[in-house]
Order: C-alpha cells, then structure tokens, then sequence
C-alpha cells in the first residue's frame, strides 16, 4: 500500500473510530443508571449487583493490554473483527437473560470483545498517519469518547422511559455495522514471527490488577499482601522468560516510564469530575438523579468540539504546549469548584465546562507524547498498557474519593470558598488544583526539554 492511499485509509479508520468509541462508551455508561432496576427484579444485594459493573471495567482494563499484546502479533482485522462479534454475543445473552448470573456472564463476554475497541483506536493513530499529524487523528478519536459520554447517560434515560432495561443490551449490536468499514480500509499488515505467547505473564498481571482494585474497594490487608506478592512473581516472570508478556527492556524507555505514569495520576485526578460532580449535583444541589446527566452534558460537547482542535494544536504547537492549556483550564475548574460550592447547577454546568475539556486536551497530549516515545516493536503492548494505567488510575481514584466523601463534615481548606456546604468535596477539588500543578511541572521539566 503506498503511502496516498494508506493516507487515504487513515483519514477514513480515524472517523470510523471516532464512532467506535462513542458507541462503545454510550455502552458502558448506560448500565450505571440501572443497577437499581437489576438489583430490584432479580432481589439481590447491592454488593451483588455491583459486579454487573466492576467485572467489566476490570475485564475491560486487563483486556486493553491482552489485546494490545496480541495486535504486535496479529493483524487489527482479525482482533478487531473477533472483539467485536464477541461484543455482540455478550449482548445476546445479556438480552435473553433470564437470571442475574446471565447477565452477569453477559457483561464479562462484552467486556472481553469490548477491549478490543481502545487498544485497536491507539494503533490506528500510530500506524496510519506520521508523528506530525497524530495528534490531530487522536484528537478526532477522542471526539467519539466526549460524545459517548455526553449521550450514554442520557439516551439511556431515554430509553428506560418506554423499554424494559434488558433493551440495554441491544445497543452494542450497532457496533457491528463499523465492521465492514475497518474489513475495507485495514490493511493487511505483516505479521511478526508467532512466537510462544507468555499466557502465564498476561494471568499474572491480570491477578496483579484485581488484587490491586479489590484493595481499594474493600480496604483489605490481605488483598494487599496478596497483589504485592503476585507483582514480584510478575516480574520474575517477565525478566526470566524467554518471550516475557511484557519485555522489561520497555520500561527501560524512561520517557515511556514516565509518561504512562503521569498518565495514571492524570485520568485519576480527571476521573473526579465523572464520579465527584454527581454527588456534588446530588448531596449537595440536591438535584434529581434525572437531572445530573443533563448538568454533565455542555462539558462533553464541547470537549467533542474541541477534541480535533486539540489535535491540531498539539501537531502545530507541540504537546507541552496544548498539556499546558489543558492544565490551565482543568486548575481552573478545580478552583473555582472549590471555592464556589454549593453554588446553582447551572454554574456548575460551566464550570465543568473547563475541566471536562482540560481532561480531553490533556489526555491527547499524554497520548500523543507517549505513541511517539514506542519503537513499532512495542507500540500495541505500549500502548495498550497505557489504557490499562488509565483504567487503573480512575478505578483506585474512585475508591478514594468514595471513602472521602464518607467522611462526612469537615472544615474549609480553600480560606476563599464562599460556602460552608460540601466542605469534603470543596478539601479535595482544592488539593487536586495543587497535585494539577505538581503533574505540569513534572510534565514540563522533562518533556518540555525533550519533545517527542
């Protein structure tokens, strides 16, 4: 394929993708508005009911770096094509579920199809067009993320008012239609020598994440004890194997290193405005549950909006460049969150306004920094385990902040907030303003000398 006509096909995957992923988030969050419904028609416990949830997203997170593990192997149509018939088959039988460990097993299946989604969507980027032009096609994929998340909530709203939730299920199956799309414009690349894959090392870092979330959610020592001991055995693995799961030679790229660990502490400081906002909206405005999707949304249109301008401003100005805007607008948002709590929902609508695009801006900046520190050796499992330290930042971050705001009255931190309600929620946004600081200054210290 010469180099006019995979420019071709690049330009077409990126757009392809973009509705990929919206589709694939729409998904995701529409099961969080009814759990309760779940729980009620089966008579289950919330602790039960809540695995519909945290199954998946731990699936999810693991399969990111499954998936991008094997795309160094395989081509994308393949795993492309495989994740989403998956996708759709755990659809099926979460819609003709007749107990609630069908729909359980249901949402593992689409989970283990559905990570093949963002693991394939940071490959395309990085194989169809130049490091000039990356940060506008990952720009225009993270539109698909912004518009997911502005109409998930809300069309399954929707939906719920006239349609049993079991209906949920059938969305994904739109997925489907994209297939044909990627089967024309992928190329057929060339596989790498089918070496042993280290399945031992992938089951031992998967063990590694659950222990890790599972002491978060639970508190508990022994989960703690038991991820540490489960990583050491990771790493023995993966430095005296032949074909290790992960080659340690790739955290040996201190750019590399540093960039998915800012990218970790950066999706979890951004992961506030998702869980925090709405019991902000909730406990605090006590604002109807109907209504708090509707609060969220302004933000994620706009961030849709300016999702490809990011891009370009990242292509044309450099990464540390739009890393800055996004850190100026997301300091912002946590400060005036802070000091004006308790404030009306409209205002708070505009406020998240700045964060919600801060995060997107910031994210394809982080994204785009760390697609260009990877050989093409390592750029599927890179960067798949990139997704995954997203998902593991906001997983742990929500642990967090739900045991602080347990916590329940507290003094003001911020000596300029103007209200004394919603203290704890006015403490963190305040400490997360300083750690935005401290993560632009780690940032520009060293990328900003070493542009990628």
């Amino acid at each position: 394929m010469d180099s006019a006509i995979q420019k071709q096909a690049g330009e077409k995957l990126i757009y392809v993708v973009m509705v990929t992923l919206s589709l694939s988030a729409m998904s995701v969050l529409m099961f969080n508005l009814v759990l309760p419904q779940i729980r009620e028609h089966f008579s289950i416990t919330n602790a039960q009911v809540s695995w519909v949830t945290s199954a998946y997203t731990l699936i999810y997170g693991i399969g990111t770096v499954v998936y991008g593990k094997l795309a160094d192997r395989y081509r994308l149509k393949k795993l492309l094509t495989f994740g989403l018939i998956v996708f759709a088959a755990g659809s099926f039988i979460g819609f003709v579920a007749q107990s609630f460990w069908m729909v359980l097993a249901g949402r593992c299946i689409q989970a283990i199809g559905a990570a093949s989604i963002p693991a394939i969507a940071m490959l395309i980027p990085i194989r169809y067009f130049p490091p000039e032009k990356r940060g506008t096609a990952i720009g225009t994929a993270f539109i698909g993320l912004s518009i997911g998340s502005a109409l998930g909530p809300v069309l399954s709203a929707f939906i719920l008012s006239f349609l049993d939730w079991r209906w949920l299920f059938c969305f994904p199956f739109l997925l489907l239609f994209t297939l044909p799309f990627y089967l024309r414009y992928l190329k057929d690349e060339a596989q790498q020598p089918q070496d042993s894959l280290d399945w031992l090392g992938g089951a031992l870092l998967g063990a590694t994440v659950t222990l890790l979330l599972l002491t978060v959610t639970y508190g508990s020592l022994w989960y703690a004890l038991g991820g540490i001991v489960i990583l050491t055995l990771f790493i023995i693995r993966i430095c005296t194997t032949r074909y290790p799961f992960i080659a340690p030679k790739l955290f040996h790229n201190r750019s590399y290193t540093l960039g998915i660990s800012l990218a970790f502490l950066f999706s979890g400081i951004g992961f506030s405005l998702h869980f925090l906002s709405p019991l902000l909206l909730a406990q605090v405005n006590k604002l109807p549950a109907s209504w708090i999707g509707f609060v969220l949304v302004p933000g994620a249109v706009v961030s849709a909006i300016w999702g490809r301008k990011g891009g370009k401003i990242a292509d044309v100005k450099g990464n540390t460049y739009l890393f800055c805007i996004a850190s100026g607008l997301l300091l912002g948002c946590y400060t005036l969150l802070s000091t004006f709590i308790g404030v009306s929902a409209g205002y708070i609508a505009m406020i998240l306004i700045l964060g919600q695009v801060g995060q997107t801006l910031g994210m394809i900046a982080l994204s785009n920094s760390v697609s260009q520190t990877l050989s093409t050796e390592f750029s599927g499992v890179g960067m798949g385990l990139m997704n995954m330290m997203n998902f593991i930042g906001g997983a742990v971050a929500t642990g967090i902040y739900g045991k602080l705001v347990d916590i329940g009255q507290v003094k003001v931190w911020n000596p300029v907030a103007v209200h004394e309600s919603g203290a704890i929620h006015s403490n963190i946004f305040f400490v997360l303003a300083i750690a935005v600081v401290a993560i632009l200054w780690i940032y520009k210290h060293y990328f900003g000398r070493n542009v990628l």
